[in-house]
């Protein structure tokens, strides 16, 4: 691949700030619809490779930044390993083994679910959220995706004698410690901190600081925080997503491979020789985030089943496949 070919201008004095299509919506052979965004590749040394857009630009990652907010949490003290650390890296899908570690892990320092101040949700899976309504269950903050993510942070909260009421407060302590670890993996300032969806503190940067994070984390020494994160995430994918999730089938099936998906159509993925890519698509539909990923993973040279297991987006009219959303780039 080469560098210069279907690059767009980048948006600035004069330039008008129109992303690039990175995939149509075809149905019946009708062009329907299309999908903007920006999208980098680095290459095994770190270098850019290929770009679409301008993956200079800060995004808020949205969950991609997990194993940064992962890696902080270790830092400050708490020692996690193996599914717990996975799942506080996690946008888990709500199954049932889910749940019983977050209470676990809750329960281990002191804390029940009563501490998580997530957004009571459903499931984030559609079959984990069907069965979970069936069973006359209701909305709850432990189902939340990100669940994982807010036990570990208070359980190390609970360590470190750190008020846990605050932990969300960007002037936290742990929030401050969470803002340092995303600069130094993305090698940039954080341009902006805003509020996530579960109400942790979002750090945006650019995509292709958040290709470099992913990088610096697969090739980081074994022992090192980030290291441990990439580790376990890897090692327990299902912990990370869940059964029927893309990045469970890229990290089960590409060995050493560090993959996270973020809400509003954001991803980030790493693998283990450097080579490394970030996307976003603009108008944060998620049914285009699979044929974009598995197109970047065959520009990165991928040749791998799970490519076009991910890349799969067909569309219906009835019962019956009329069409597909399709990369275009």
């Amino acid at each position: 691949m080469t560098s210069n070919d279907a690059l767009v201008p980048l948006s600035g004095p004069g330039t008008p700030d129109v992303r690039p299509v990175l995939a149509e919506v075809v149905r019946s052979g009708f062009l329907e619809g299309r999908h903007r965004g920006s999208l980098v590749l680095l290459a095994a040394d770190g270098s850019v490779e290929y770009a679409l857009g301008d993956p200079s630009a800060p995004v808020f990652p949205r969950s991609s930044n997990k194993p940064m907010q992962a890696a902080a949490i270790l830092r400050a003290g708490l020692d996690l390993s193996g599914e717990r650390l996975a799942l506080a890296a996690a946008s888990h899908s709500g199954e049932d083994f889910h749940l019983a570690l977050v209470a676990t892990m809750l329960a281990e320092h002191g804390l029940s679910p009563a501490d998580l101040q997530t957004p009571p949700d459903l499931p984030l899976d559609p079959v984990e959220a069907e069965a979970y309504l069936a069973s006359g269950r209701v909305r709850e903050p432990i189902t939340m995706n990100c669940s994982g993510k807010h036990a570990a942070m208070l359980a190390v909260c609970a360590l470190n004698g750190w008020d846990t009421a605050s932990y969300l407060d960007p002037a936290h302590p742990l929030q401050r410690l969470v803002h340092q670890v995303i600069e130094e993996a993305a090698g940039e300032a954080v341009a902006s901190v805003g509020t996530d969806g579960c109400g942790a503190p979002l750090m945006a940067i650019g995509l292709t600081g958040l290709a470099r994070a992913f990088r610096s984390f697969v090739l980081a020494e074994p022992g090192t925080a980030e290291r441990r994160v990439a580790d376990a995430m890897r090692a327990h994918p299902e912990y990370v997503a869940g059964t029927r999730r893309p990045d469970t089938w890229l990290m089960r099936e590409l060995p050493g491979t560090l993959s996270k998906m973020g809400a509003e159509a954001v991803q980030a993925l790493a693998l283990p020789d450097g080579r490394a890519l970030a996307f976003k698509i603009e108008d944060g539909s998620t049914r285009a985030l699979g044929p974009v990923l598995a197109r970047a993973l065959e520009l990165v040279g991928v040749d791998a089943p799970v490519v076009a297991r991910v890349g799969r987006a067909p569309l219906m009219g009835g019962a019956a496949e009329v069409g597909e959303v399709r990369a275009a780039f």
